[in-house]
């Protein structure tokens, strides 16, 4: 039965604020920067902070509507709970995985590399919009159980984790690509 409770659970309200904080250090990484910095790249084939950013806009546009199917079945189902929730080794361990420094690389399957890069002004919108769209869906998932309802990959329709690891990974993927972004600006070529 789904809780009658109005506040956010624990682990919606970290995730929450996670997600916003990502919105605060994109736009501090990237609002002092001109647009040839946005868009320099230290060899041809290492990615901008443009690009960077453009790749968490495209994973986020894939995989929002898989938390969409996600939420909506576990409402179905009566997947209720309340936590503290605790993940499966499987979806700690992957998230864990994304968590910077970066430790593996990582190929980026084809349908996750960042497109011809847009302006700086509307990657950043879109940006700072998907964090919002992120916490919209945390709303909707509170009072779910976030171990037991499942998420799918976009990608690998096999690949399922749990909703609250779902969202950990999706935290620890932008943790590890604002990282990523970081360390172009530290490059010592990048242009000043």
């Amino acid at each position: 039965m789904p809780p009658t409770h109005l506040a956010m659970a624990r682990e919606i309200e970290q995730f929450r604020r996670q997600f916003e904080q990502m919105s605060l250090d994109a736009d501090a990484l990237v609002v002092p920067l001109s647009d040839e910095q946005f868009t320099w790249q230290p060899s041809p084939v290492t990615w901008s902070v443009a690009h960077c950013i453009e790749h968490l806009n495209t994973t986020a546009r894939l995989y929002l509507p898989q938390l969409d199917e996600a939420i909506a079945g576990a409402i179905r189902k009566g997947t209720y709970g309340e936590g503290p929730f605790s993940y499966n080794v499987f979806g700690r361990f992957f998230t864990a995985t994304m968590e910077p420094p970066a430790r593996f690389r990582m190929t980026t399957p084809r349908q996750f590399q960042p497109p011809v890069v847009r302006g700086r002004a509307e990657v950043m919108a879109a940006f700072r919009a998907y964090q919002v769209q992120f916490v919209d869906r945390l709303r909707q998932a509170n009072g779910l159980d976030l171990a037991r309802a499942k998420v799918r990959s976009p990608v690998y329709s096999w690949l399922r984790f749990s909703l609250g690891s779902g969202f950990e990974l999706m935290l620890a993927h932008e943790r590890r690509h604002l990282w990523q972004a970081r360390n172009v600006v530290a490059n010592p070529q990048f242009p000043k």
